[in-house]
């Protein structure tokens, strides 16, 4: 394994945190050791328990970070797409084209979600983790369904749909279009997945397949 250079930013911690990410969607919590992670990043033992107490503080705040992250890159687009239309409908299918064209513009297929590799191995994790991962998914629920209820003050849905799980099926369009785009060595899969949505959504409310 390459060794993470030492000297300059990032931090000492971000580069344990980076390179944990990487190594748990590679092969798991598990299987991610801490000494592999000195190595990589560079430092002694002792440097690694000055950041984390033990392996169970990385758990938590790996996935903290990650939640953090997702939910500023979701910021970021959402505020783009809303700047450019005002209407409910068209803002939302606008930031899902975005999103869509940013997984399209990733070198390789996308590395992977944390919130799913956790839920795989659930028992290797404390109270406090699972529920962090379990807000992690009802905050992109919650997101979305706000969303949804602005467009549904203007457009009733020309069918019968729960909206909950209509905020929960872009969880499941994402999770498992990095699943099959993994396993296909496609990085097309996820992009393609996201936007069969966007037409389902656009079906569900405006009934029509017009840009």
């Amino acid at each position: 394994m390459d060794q993470i250079p030492s000297t300059g930013n990032p931090s000492t911690r971000e580069r344990l945190l980076a390179l944990a990410e990487r190594q748990v969607l590679e092969k798991g919590f598990a299987a991610t050791s801490i000494d592999e992670l000195i190595a990589g990043v560079g430092i002694t033992k002792s440097g690694f328990f000055y950041h984390f107490r033990d392996k169970r503080e990385l758990a938590k705040a790996l996935l903290q970070r990650y939640l953090d992250r997702e939910e500023a890159l979701l910021d970021q687009i959402f505020a783009r797409a809303d700047a450019l239309h005002e209407d409910p409908v068209h803002a939302f299918l606008i930031a899902l084209k975005m999103f869509a064209e940013l997984m399209q513009d990733l070198p390789e297929t996308h590395p992977g979600c944390l919130i799913a590799s956790y839920c795989y191995q659930e028992n290797l994790f404390d109270a406090d983790v699972r529920e962090l991962n379990r807000a992690g998914v009802l905050r992109w629920r919650r997101r979305f369904r706000e969303r949804l209820d602005l467009i549904v003050a203007r457009y009733p849905p020309r069918c019968d749909v729960d909206l909950d799980a209509l905020a929960d099926m872009l969880s499941a369009v994402v999770d498992g279009g990095i699943i099959i785009s993994k396993v296909l060595r496609d990085k097309t899969v996820l992009p393609k997945q996201v936007m069969l949505f966007r037409e389902f959504v656009r079906a569900i409310f405006l009934g029509s397949s017009t840009p």
